[in-house]
């Protein structure tokens, strides 16, 4: 290899490696889930936010038992990938469904849904949703009670 293609590949190099990020495990802080967003215990764990090139966020969500969301939609949909305990999703019209560690769940864009814990067990997921002109989610109407346990 000649010195300028040496030259050539450290420069291609610095410039991979100058766009490297790492964000260091408890360098974000976590946050309560609003309780307009959020009914019963909730913590987010921010991982990634959106970037000028990028349109995905991603946060580790923690719910208690009986802790879920409001119904809400996602503009570009949301992928939902659960790593710990028990849980559940609907999508409005449809039966409550339970979810468990490994299951990975897709709502199309513009579906009116909502997810959480199992009544007695606690239930954490990744959350991967992407935005449209700046906006992820439209928080709705929290689910009831009767709803949050039907089973259809």
């Amino acid at each position: 290899m000649t010195a300028i293609s040496l030259s050539m590949a450290a420069s291609a190099l610095a410039q991979t490696d100058a766009g490297l990020q790492i964000a260091r495990n408890g360098s974000q802080p976590s946050a309560k889930g609003p309780a307009e967003s959020f009914t019963g215990s909730v913590r987010v764990d921010p991982l990634f936010q959106a970037k000028a090139t990028t349109r995905a966020t991603g946060a580790y969500v923690t719910f208690e038992p009986g802790a879920r969301t409001a119904w809400h939609t996602h503009p570009v949909g949301q992928t939902l990938i659960v790593t710990a305990g028990a849980g559940r999703v609907q999508r409005w019209g449809d039966p409550v469904q339970e979810i468990r560690p490994g299951d990975v769940v897709w709502i199309p864009p513009g579906q009116k849904h909502w997810h959480g814990a199992s009544p007695t067990t606690a239930m954490t997921h990744i959350a991967i949703t992407e935005l449209a002109d700046g906006k992820a989610v439209d928080w709705l109407e929290k689910v009831s009670d009767t709803q949050y346990g039907s089973r259809q």
